[in-house]
């Protein structure tokens, strides 16, 4: 399989070099096993472990144009491996770095990396500069822009990443370690959001230690991610135990859960896929108080409710009903001065 999702790559590599050649330009296309990107065995989600830059390099030094397949490398025993999910983006970063260059550009059908969905909010605007911690948060918690592999690939070889438009000229927006000073740093970056959540509920179950391991191996163990958790303990001795799960495994999660609530004696076991998760991303809530009061208060004016919360020194997500979620995420970008015209003032 991954010697045949391989050729789309090796054939556009080609083309690319063709072109280029028509124009004068001293262009070369290779493979990944040609330029030696070294990765594990794991086929179709392989990991890099090395990069051979001679080849690169000694063209590179001619003054030519190198032009590398992304997506695929070689493992120990000469198999074509393909890096799965982001693996082109995530080989351009690794080129970038092991080449030491100043900079990686990431050319999208986006001209950079927005506040928020602008297809949600018509208001939100680019940035011109967003901090690998801020992108990581954001790429985990539903931002498309750019795979969080990629990024969290730049993050550890300290790449700064420039994500660019195919179609229009501009700066796009820079990924970079450098945090700006307090004075320019705003407290919010941007809003993501995701609606592929279902929220997970077992109810009445004997709070005693250990309960929470024997909710969530068995989830565990049937391949399903959680992601939000919340533990409310009664005074009659039980606790409710809530947590949040990919949409397309909540039915596999709900009759786990059933089987669960007999097992411990629970209640009863609920659930519901018509949620969604928001989230308020900013290095700048290190120093700033109050964030999540005026989150709450700004979702309750709007009279919505609260159905879980989880927070980090950078972060604030809260899952609502799936309805709320662009009257939410407009309000919200309104609220943390984040609309374009806000910022124009």
């Amino acid at each position: 399989m991954d010697v045949l999702v391989s050729t789309g790559e090796q054939v556009t590599i080609a083309l690319l070099a063709i072109a280029l050649q028509k124009r004068g330009v001293d262009a070369r296309s290779f493979t990944g096993w040609q330029v030696g990107i070294k990765t594990d065995s794991a086929y179709m989600k392989a990991r890099i472990e090395d990069i051979d830059t001679s080849a690169m390099r000694k063209q590179l030094d001619n003054g030519g144009v190198v032009i590398v397949a992304g997506f695929q490398g070689i493992d120990d025993d000469n198999n074509i491996t393909t890096l799965g999910r982001g693996g082109s983006d995530t080989t351009g970063v690794a080129l970038a770095a092991a080449l030491g260059a100043d900079e990686c550009q990431i050319y999208t059908d986006v001209d950079g990396v927005y506040t928020t969905d602008p297809r949600v909010v018509p208001a939100a605007r680019r940035m011109d500069k967003v901090t690998f911690e801020e992108m990581l948060e954001m790429a985990s918690l539903g931002s498309k822009v750019l795979q969080i592999r990629s990024v969290e690939f730049a993050g550890k070889y300290k790449v700064p990443l420039r994500v660019l438009s195919s179609f229009k000229e501009g700066n796009g927006t820079l990924i970079t370690m450098e945090e700006m000073s307090s004075v320019e740093n705003p407290v919010i970056s941007g809003i993501a959001f995701n609606r592929d959540e279902a929220k997970l509920t077992l109810k009445g179950v004997p709070d005693v230690p250990g309960v929470a391991s024997r909710i969530l191996v068995p989830i565990s163990d049937a391949n399903i991610e959680v992601d939000m958790i919340v533990q409310n303990v009664s005074e009659d001795g039980t606790t409710d135990f809530t947590f949040t799960v990919n949409r397309g495994d909540y039915q596999k999660a709900l009759k786990i859960l059933n089987g669960l609530a007999t097992e411990l004696n629970a209640r009863e076991a609920t659930g519901t896929d018509d949620i969604c998760k928001v989230s308020m991303v900013g290095v700048g809530m290190r120093s700033h108080a109050g964030v999540a009061s005026k989150m709450f208060k700004v979702l309750a004016d709007e009279n919505i409710n609260i159905l879980a919360i989880t927070t980090s020194e950078i972060k604030i997500s809260v899952v609502i009903a799936e309805k709320y979620l662009e009257l939410a995420v407009r309000a919200l970008h309104t609220a943390f001065g984040l609309d374009a015209e806000t910022q124009a003032e």
